[in-house]
């Protein structure tokens, strides 16, 4: 057993922030020689700091072997704890500078690929108007990677991630999460201008178009789930893929050369003005939300980012609520 460690001695006295810092580096990247680099420091000199760590605290933080450093189970309760206070006092700094200078600040923010070419430009947009100053730091990551982009919000390497619920987010996942609903968004089906499709008026069914060429997205995404519990409800099979790929690019490229269908977001055929067929798919409504960690305190610029993206798909959120086939409709 450990001994008991005096809390008062520990944080008074001995335990350094910069003892933390290194051992952060020595856990991120798993080997003290890169933590050295990364810090500007000795090898040795990691070694040492890493030492009287172990020796404040009286456990073993780190498993050391000819591969590097990993964390033990003390390491890894001090790794999670270790990373809320660095962030915390980063976010303490970040606060400072905004009171010396009002206006100023960053946002870290990730979404998937098709609501980084929907609504996240139009966002960012309005966002620059109104906090010109304020530098927004965006990746854009893969579909269907919930569990891993969670994981770097949980990690503190972004403020906010924009995502869809339902299929990609569930209440057992996301206790310590704060969801911040933005509209509910619904699969359509689109065209190209030369599809025959294209220029049909009136009430279309899913049977009308099960023989067409299609480009679907792969079995696993959300996308591809959606569309087959449309046509299931309809007594219908998935159509046959002439072409399987989730990117938007060569989508919208052999969409607007030939006769192919495909199934896609209702957002990202309203921002990439491509044709919405008049048909019906029987499936849930897709959330769109802004994700936080419930436990973090929301900076200034965060919660203005929430407010400028809630602001601006209030119009999406009131044409969700409408009558069936409503979202849409113009353009059909």
């Amino acid at each position: 057993m450990p001994r008991k460690i005096d809390w008062d001695l520990l944080a008074g006295r001995r335990l350094h922030l910069r003892q933390l810092h290194v051992f952060l580096a020595a856990v991120k990247h798993g080997s003290m020689a890169m933590a050295a680099r990364q810090l500007g420091i000795s090898t040795p000199t990691v070694s040492e700091i890493l030492a009287h760590l172990e020796q404040v605290v009286g456990v073993k933080l780190l498993d050391r072997s000819p591969k590097g450093v990993e964390p033990t189970r003390y390491g890894q309760a001090l790794h999670r704890r270790a990373l809320i206070v660095f962030d915390e006092l980063k976010q303490g700094i970040n606060e400072i500078e905004l009171l010396a200078d009002p206006g100023a600040g960053e946002v870290r923010i990730a979404c998937p690929l098709g609501i980084a070419r929907s609504i996240v430009p139009h966002i960012f947009e309005q966002f620059a108007k109104r906090h010109p100053r304020v530098v927004l730091h965006f990746d854009e990551v893969v579909a269907d990677s919930t569990t891993r982009d969670l994981g770097a919000l949980r990690d503190r390497k972004y403020d906010l991630i924009l995502g869809r619920g339902g299929l990609s987010l569930d209440a057992s996942s996301s206790a310590d999460l704060d969801i911040h609903p933005l509209f509910d968004d619904r699969l359509v089906i689109v065209a190209g201008g030369r599809s025959k499709w294209a220029r049909r008026r009136g009430k279309l069914d899913l049977a009308d178009l099960v023989a067409e060429p299609w480009i679907l997205q792969a079995p696993q995404t959300g996308n591809y789930r959606m569309l087959a519990q449309g046509f299931a409800a309809c007594g219908l099979a998935v159509p046959q893929a002439h072409l399987v790929t989730t990117s938007m690019s060569v989508i919208t490229h052999f969409l607007a050369r030939g006769p192919f269908l495909t199934a896609i977001p209702w957002s990202v055929a309203h921002y990439d003005s491509l044709k919405i067929l008049a048909v019906d798919v029987p499936a849930p409504q897709w959330p769109v939300n802004i994700v936080t960690l419930k436990h973090r305190i929301i900076g200034p610029t965060t919660a203005a980012f929430i407010a400028c993206a809630r602001d601006f798909t209030k119009p999406l959120r009131d044409r969700s609520r409408g009558p069936p086939g409503a979202v849409g409709r113009e353009h059909r």
